[in-house]
């Protein structure tokens, strides 16, 4: 189990330190936020989600009898080997990491919209929590549902998607709440023990072919594929 209440003090100490400086910008008049001279040709605007495009992750987790959760998400990044990972606590993947703190990160390609699709509606809570039921079903094999194939990994439990072209094994290092008390979702950090990719995207065994990777892209609940390449980095070193 994680200590998510002492990091959660911390983080509300900050919060509120801001809110005596500078108010609550959640209960601000939205006149307040009028676009400034200089940028007519933007509104304001208050989407309903902020997924401005990440690409999905299929996170595979066990739970403490050792039964597998399949679940897609999207609130994903990486920073080095460290993944930060933002989860609803209502789900089952939550509850399992939590509990186990074992996972893998399997990034599929256009081709598997279908399997991914067909994995959002399900939950591995049995019952399904109040907040799902009206559009979520149990599923205790999700993998099956899917038609996907899961594969042992070499170091960490949980298994990895054989399908997908890219998978990451990973251990939990922590479970951080998060300021917004009316939310429920917690970030987690995770660090990558060990990636396996397709060998048609692999460069020179320590590079991944960014022309060929076409991960599936989630943003605002639309699924998209990467285009054409517009250019490369400075820091490129391929």
């Amino acid at each position: 189990m994680y200590q998510q209440g002492i990091v959660k003090a911390d983080h509300r100490n900050t919060m509120n330190a801001h809110k005596e400086e500078y108010g609550d910008f959640r209960k601000r008049d939205p006149d307040e936020y009028s676009t400034g001279s200089g940028n007519e040709d933007h509104m304001d605007v208050k989407p309903n989600v902020l997924y401005f495009g990440t690409p999905v992750v299929l996170i595979s987790s066990l739970d403490k009898e050792g039964n597998v959760n399949l679940s897609p998400m999207s609130s994903a990044w990486a920073l080095g080997y460290n993944v930060i990972l933002g989860l609803s606590t209502v789900g089952k993947t939550y509850e399992n990491l939590n509990e186990t703190g074992e996972l893998t990160l399997n990034f599929p390609d256009r081709d598997l919209l279908k399997s991914v699709e067909t994995l959002a509606p399900l939950t591995g809570k049995n019952p399904v929590p109040p907040s799902k039921a009206d559009r979520y079903r149990y599923e205790s094999d999700k993998f099956k549902a899917a038609d996907l194939t899961a594969v042992s990994s070499d170091i960490v439990h949980p298994p990895l998607v054989k399908e997908c072209p890219i998978q990451m094994e990973a251990v939990v290092k922590s479970i951080h709440a998060l300021c917004q008390e009316e939310v429920s979702a917690v970030i987690v950090e995770a660090t990558v023990v060990k990636v396996h990719a397709s060998k048609n995207l692999v460069l020179d065994n320590e590079h991944i072919d960014p022309v060929k990777w076409k991960p599936l892209i989630y943003s605002f609940r639309h699924y998209f594929s990467l285009g054409e390449q517009l250019g490369k980095s400075f820091k490129s070193e391929t």
